[in-house]
């Protein structure tokens, strides 16, 4: 069994009208903008990378890589330095082939950001084809479901004021949902005032609190503490990302859990938070990571007694399904993060819908991911 072709797709969907509020005008009509108070570079489509690797025998993989801003960086990555290292290879020997492409641009400094974004969409590929090739889903290969039915958590209530919110939050409670994050950072006063309002809608609701690094650590420090007296579910990403030395200030300062990943990429960069004592719940993200490397920092996480909760954003059906094995086969895993915006656009690729959410999903149980890609549908929308 060997690999005869790895194809990759730039996939640009429309979202939505509804999409986290208006997109900002844009003199010049880019596509890209950035939405205050956050200070990370949006795109007005859903962007990403769809990779198929295929087989002698006619098997195919599908993997995803989060990569919701230009793309094609990624794809770059793909076609000019990974795929003729894989042509010829066995595909089923997942976590050598792992080994084999980290070590490609590593060297030179390429762990992480694109390379690793590619390196994941590749790596998802390949666990897919290994499954469909022994005949069974992922999460097997992975040793086992620890879960059959993955909890998840609504990410994000999209309206403009608090009691907007709050009747969106209410919306979700009576589908049974009891854990919420909120997408705040707009100053620790309003962010407090947002959580109360949201809070107070049942009395069993769990509500988490994601900053987007908006703070600096003495405002952190004060979001956290009023956190603290309101019971939260946890913190997310407080500080700016590269900030090790203040989130463990802040996470030894706070019952609050402090929550951190998206950024990362690799058991390396976790290990260093881990074992600074500066992370309480790690969030990486399948799409980034890929899933050889996910379950690396589960493990290392759990050697540290730290839950893993896998970040979801915009990544669409492969990476979604993903995320549902990976989350399977965690023993410490609390929820997996579900957008439900991002869901209405995620399964447009597939040729069957992911089926699950807002409370849970039910784990995949076909051969590899579980799920198809129609190749149709990889074209970029006007």
């Amino acid at each position: 069994m060997k690999v005869v072709a790895v194809e990759s797709y730039v996939v640009k969907l429309r979202p939505p009208e509804a999409y986290l509020g208006v997109r900002p005008s844009s003199a010049n009509g880019d596509s890209y903008y950035v939405r205050p108070p956050w200070r990370s570079l949006y795109s007005d489509r859903f962007e990403t990378l769809i990779v198929r690797v295929t087989c002698d025998d006619g098997i195919t993989g599908w993997g995803e890589a989060l990569a919701p801003v230009a793309p094609e960086i990624a794809q770059a990555v793909v076609d000019r330095l990974v795929t003729p290292v894989l042509i010829g290879q066995d595909p089923r020997r997942v976590r050598p082939l792992w080994t084999t492409l980290t070590g490609l641009m590593r060297e030179r400094g390429h762990l992480g950001g694109h390379q690793a974004d590619a390196l994941a969409a590749v790596d998802i590929a390949l666990w897919d084809l290994a499954g469909k090739a022994y005949g069974v889903p992922v999460h097997a290969l992975l040793g086992g479901a620890y879960r059959d039915d993955i909890p998840t958590y609504v990410s994000g209530l999209p309206r403009s004021t608090d009691g907007e919110r709050a009747e969106l939050a209410s919306e979700w409670v009576s589908k049974g949902v009891r854990a919420i994050k909120l997408h705040l950072g707009n100053g620790v006063d309003e962010d407090l005032a947002t959580f109360d309002a949201v809070q107070s809608v049942h009395p069993e609701l769990k509500v988490a609190v994601d900053a987007h690094w908006a703070y600096a650590l003495a405002d952190a420090l004060r979001l956290g503490q009023g956190l603290d007296e309101r019971g939260a579910w946890f913190l997310e990403a407080p500080l700016v990302p590269e900030d090790l030395a203040a989130h463990r200030e802040l996470a030894a300062a706070l019952r609050t859990p402090v929550a951190v990943g998206e950024a990362m990429r690799h058991r390396f960069e976790f290990r260093a938070w881990l074992e600074a004592r500066a992370v309480d719940l790690c969030q990486p993200d399948v799409g980034r990571t890929g899933i050889t490397e996910a379950m690396a920092i589960a493990e290392i996480a759990a050697a540290h007694h730290i839950p893993v909760a896998p970040h979801h954003s915009v990544g669409l059906g492969v990476a979604v399904a993903a995320g549902l094995h990976v989350s399977a086969a965690i023993e410490a895993m609390p929820a997996f993060e579900f957008q439900p915006t991002t869901m209405t656009v995620a399964n447009r690729i597939l040729t069957a819908p992911l089926v699950g959410g807002p409370v849970s999903f039910a784990l995949p149980q076909s051969p590899g991911l579980g799920v198809e890609v129609d190749p149709t549908t990889l074209q970029e929308e006007e």
